[in-house]
């Protein structure tokens, strides 16, 4: 899938621990965690009423009843981060699918696991799920946006790589290999069977092009 640079947001602070586990939110957590919902609930239901480019911040945060300094407060981006977040999410889910990855299955085996279970490529949608990703797919600057964010991730990506193969930091053919997975859900949204899309990559990715 398809997602302009947002600001980046700070470090989330460490998941505080008791004896048995992690503690739940806090109020103050709890309540940001409800705007923050209400806001991209309220952003998706005027997008899906008039069309992304006719909805204005104002509007958004009259419809979540809040004010718009509050609205940037929690999406600096703007109206794409509203949908599609800041990209945070996406790097640290990528590092954690290759390093948890299962015993002697391999980084890209992972990768297209991580990738078949999220946006376009998933099978298990709900309705209301799969009509925000064809939204989304179908709209330039949300599609720009997404592939904005997707490449965002080369770096952490290629680190975490090196790491697992013990190579160094850096190693240009693993930014390249970076690159071209991350580049994979923006060039798969155009296909019409965008999880076939999905297999041949990592397909091509396993194998190179020996022919050409």
């Amino acid at each position: 899938m398809a997602e302009t640079a947002a600001k980046k947001q700070p470090a989330a602070p460490k998941e505080a621990t008791g004896p048995t586990g992690p503690k739940e939110p806090g109020r103050r957590e709890r309540k940001k965690a409800a705007t923050r919902k209400a806001l991209s609930d309220a952003a998706l239901e005027l997008f899906l009423e008039r069309g992304f480019d006719k909805v204005t911040v104002a509007q958004i945060a009259e419809r979540a009843d809040t004010a718009v300094t509050t609205l940037f407060a929690h999406f600096p981006g703007g109206k794409e981060a509203l949908i599609l977040g800041d990209g945070s999410e996406r790097a640290a889910s990528l590092a954690a699918a290759v390093r948890e990855r299962g015993a002697g299955e391999s980084v890209l085996d992972a990768l297209e696991e991580f990738f078949a279970g999220r946006g376009i490529f998933s099978e298990d949608q709900d309705h209301a799920y799969r009509k925000q990703v064809e939204f989304v797919t179908s709209t330039p600057k949300l599609r720009a946006y997404a592939r904005q964010l997707w490449v965002s991730c080369e770096e952490p990506l290629a680190k975490v790589m090196a790491e697992e193969a013990g190579r160094p930091e850096g190693d240009l053919s693993l930014r390249v290999l970076a690159r071209f997975v991350l580049e994979i859900p923006d060039l798969a949204s155009l296909e019409p069977h965008p999880r076939r899309a999905l297999e041949t990559v990592f397909e091509h990715l396993r194998r190179g092009w020996p022919d050409v």
